[in-house]
């Protein structure tokens, strides 16, 4: 029943899933669907959808006559005849929701949508597949006049392909000889603390992690020095310097950057694991440059726990970094923003930019990001609005009175995981 500083519920994350539904995320299981993902600027009438992204190689983002069937931006106005702006009925609302949410691959719908800065409208008939998540969505070298920049658009830590999806893109960047790093999580929500533990060590490198820890699990005074979940010792999480057998193979050595400071792009929507790798490399003293806006705030963790054929994910532990600090609970906060709770790290609070695709260097975080390399300080256009968007976005979820999807019922809130699932002892730091 505690509050945050801000007067936010402590713990906002309690929540289960059939096991069958954690089992398939897990694994990164196929499933019947397009390979977008949507934001919801209204759920009311007169509701307001937009992709916020596509994954590679799947339907929504095949070419048809050069252009991808959905870009970042645009604006869903009717599926299958049905207006999805205005409709209320629950013949209307369930003809969207089969429209948006198909229950098996092979469905044909048609929709109705409208580009981010396009006049016209235009119709777009779409064929439902197997599709799998995407954990790095995409990846990009960035050459600027004082050194070659790596991006990588991270989405999940959660999938066991996270593990080999990760590791590949960084030792891409360190192949390429990038000089800094924008790591995009603004629709991170987390997912496996090892495969974190992995990306915060090739970011940051030996030297930097040489005889610290990754984080501390901190249990209630009852724990003492014991797990009170595991029932072993309570020996903190190291800094994994190679891959754990998720999708790596065990014991392959990891590539590192070894960089001081990386640039972080983040939303209300990058949380958990994500703001453990925040948490962690500000705890062996490597800069965090902080591009977006506040971090959902969710120092919290657990382990799912099957009974019965439901998982159940009960806050068991708060994490802390090699400094013994883990009070974030109103999130990480760029450091020129207004609001007066949270953790301050430096860098520019920035609306999430619709108006361009992500990766490209004029879009909003991505090119403040770059400003921000060159000067030191944030554009003036920081901390104003960019678009004519509310602030925060919504993940949709399935239409109607209670707007939720049968099959992930609480949204966003499934995605905010930050799990301890245990990972062999190789490669410890």
């Amino acid at each position: 029943t505690e509050v945050t500083s801000s007067g936010e519920d402590k713990d906002d994350f309690h929540f289960s899933e059939s096991t069958e539904d954690f089992l398939i995320r897990r694994n990164a299981a196929a499933r019947a669907g397009y390979g977008f993902s949507i934001v919801a600027f209204s759920t009311s009438p007169p509701r307001d959808y937009r992709i916020s992204y596509t994954d590679p190689e799947t339907p929504a983002s095949e070419i048809i006559d050069g252009v991808s069937q959905f870009r970042r931006g645009t604006r869903l106005l009717e599926i299958d005849g049905v207006d999805l702006v205005n409709a209320t009925s629950d013949d209307d609302l369930n003809t969207l929701n089969n429209g948006l949410f198909p229950e098996t691959p092979g469905e044909v719908h048609t929709f109705l949508v409208q580009d981010e800065g396009a006049s016209e409208t235009r119709p777009v008939t779409i064929t439902s597949d197997n599709v799998v998540p995407v954990p790095v969505n995409r990846t990009g070298i960035l050459n600027t006049a004082s050194g070659d920049v790596g991006y990588i658009m991270f989405n999940t830590f959660s999938p066991f392909s996270s593990e080999e999806a990760i590791a590949t893109a960084i030792s891409d960047m360190k192949s390429a000889g990038v000089t800094d790093l924008v790591l995009d999580l603004r629709y991170n929500g987390g997912g496996l603390l090892a495969v974190a533990s992995q990306l915060t060590y090739m970011i940051a490198g030996d030297a930097n992690t040489s005889g610290k820890i990754f984080e501390r699990l901190r249990f209630n005074d009852d724990a003492g020095t014991t797990n009170p979940v595991t029932g072993g010792s309570n020996d903190p999480v190291p800094f994994y310097t190679s891959g754990l057998g998720f999708s790596l193979t065990s014991g392959t050595p990891l590539d590192t950057l070894d960089l001081d400071r990386v640039y972080i792009l983040s939303t209300g929507r990058t949380c958990s694991a994500s703001e453990a790798v925040i948490n962690g490399l500000r705890g062996i003293d490597v800069e965090v440059v902080l591009i977006g806006d506040t971090t959902c705030g969710k120092p919290y963790g657990f382990y799912p726990q099957d009974n019965c054929g439901e998982t159940y994910y009960t806050i068991q532990f708060q994490g802390v970094n090699n400094k013994d600090f883990g009070d974030y609970a109103d999130g990480f906060v760029p450091l020129n923003s207004d609001f007066p709770f949270g953790v301050k790290v430096n860098g520019c609070q920035v609306s999430d930019d619709f108006t361009r695709e992500l990766g490209d260097q004029s879009e909003a975080l991505l090119a403040t990001a770059l400003a921000y390399r060159e000067t030191g300080n944030c554009p003036v256009s920081s901390g104003k609005p960019l678009t004519n968007f509310v602030k925060n976005p919504v993940e949709s979820d399935r239409l109607g009175r209670e707007l939720t999807d049968p099959r992930d019922p609480l949204g966003q809130t499934l995605k905010q995981n930050r799990d301890m699932t245990p990972a062999p002892a190789a490669g410890r730091r």
